[in-house]
């Protein structure tokens, strides 16, 4: 075990998991948040453990998706039975309705080995009889799941609180570095510094603004994303289905989650009527019989977009001791395993899952 002391500054699903990954790796890991742990993009999410539209994407956020995917059930697992709270990862499959670039998406699976296929649109009916009507086409991928995100924050949390060398500091807003020449050597708050042999900032849509202190430009923003909630039958609708960019999510007691808007607000994350009025739509498009449901639920989050979705995972060039794991767009639960294990890979010598490079910061910050 290293004898190090780390601190984590970001509380989401990214620095939870990571200071997770660590507690058993380093001698503390201290983990500051400056709302409430999870209670920012991480909460906000639909939780599908695959990218939208995985064929879209780079082999960089293929190659994290794919680890992240194989490994989320053992995560749930060692999670549930540690902590009392199932992450509820719900394996129902994904369809995708009247796909502009099917031939795009079949011919990457075919590349990536993955099982994700054409199949006849009576037999999407005959699977989902409560999907509306008017399409034509679809592709299915049967083993895709969902992650009860909020369930995941909570378990995620009562894990760390269980470890004798976790501390967990909520309100605790950080808002500089504290520096010994060119290395970091922890992070300034309200309350004071705090000192460390490393700092990982997983601050999301926040990242960027913490890096400025430093002269840095993080190409990392918030794009809000609004979601509803409506409340069914726990067996109203079997299977995850996607049309016009929009997704209706079905949860195992019967939570329907209908998404998301994609919007360039800066950090305004207050839901509007306009937003809500569009998501009913896109529902009853979806599944005409939330017509006559209620919608129980309407939220914002602040997604931190970052160019091409491709997260910075890695130590900051010419700022010994601070490393990044943020900047995952819309997919931040999705990553949330290779990332966390990459990022503890690396701040520890071990050899990396994954080829880091893509992710490196060196060639994508600009100082």
């Amino acid at each position: 075990m290293s004898r190090q002391h780390v601190i984590i500054v970001g509380g989401g699903v990214i620095g939870l998991l990571t200071a997770f990954n660590l507690a058993s790796r380093v001698a503390s890991v201290t983990l500051l948040e400056r709302s409430g742990v999870g209670r920012e993009s991480s909460w906000a999410g639909g939780g599908i453990v695959s990218p939208l539209y995985p064929w879209r994407y780079s082999p960089a956020v293929t190659a994290l998706a794919h680890w992240s995917q194989d490994f989320y059930p053992q995560l749930a697992e060692r999670l549930a039975d540690s902590t009392g709270i199932d992450p509820e990862v719900h394996k129902t499959g994904l369809y995708w309705l009247d796909l502009d670039d099917e031939a795009e998406a079949l011919a990457w699976a075919a590349r990536q080995n993955r099982p994700l296929s054409a199949v006849d649109i009576s037999a999407v009916y005959d699977a989902v009889p409560v999907m509306g009507g008017g399409y034509s086409r679809a592709v299915h991928m049967a083993d895709v799941a969902n992650v009860r995100n909020p369930r995941l924050v909570k378990s995620l949390k009562a894990a760390l609180l269980a470890l004798p060398n976790v501390v967990v500091h909520e309100q605790c807003e950080v808002r500089d570095f504290v520096r010994d020449g060119t290395r970091v050597i922890g992070v300034s708050t309200a309350a004071g510094d705090l000192l460390a042999d490393s700092v990982v900032l997983a601050a999301g849509a926040w990242s960027g603004d913490l890096l400025t202190r430093l002269d840095l430009a993080l190409p990392v923003e918030p794009v809000k994303g609004q979601m509803i909630l409506y409340k069914c039958a726990s067996d109203f609708l079997p299977s995850m289905i996607l049309a016009k960019g929009r997704y209706a999510i079905p949860r195992r007691d019967g939570h329907i989650l209908v998404g998301s808007t994609l919007e360039h607000e800066g950090y305004d994350k207050t839901p509007t009527e306009n937003a809500l009025h569009s998501l009913m739509a896109s529902a009853v498009e979806l599944l005409p019989a939330l017509a006559d449901a209620e919608v129980v639920g309407h939220w914002a989050g602040l997604r931190p977009g970052s160019p091409d979705g491709i997260p910075f995972i890695g130590p900051v060039p010419g700022h010994q001791g601070l490393w990044l794991n943020c900047g995952h767009y819309r997919n931040g639960l999705v990553l949330a395993p290779a990332s966390c294990q990459l990022l503890t890979d690396l701040l520890l010598g071990d050899t990396p899952i994954i080829d880091p490079s893509p992710y490196a910061p060196a060639a994508r910050l600009q100082g």
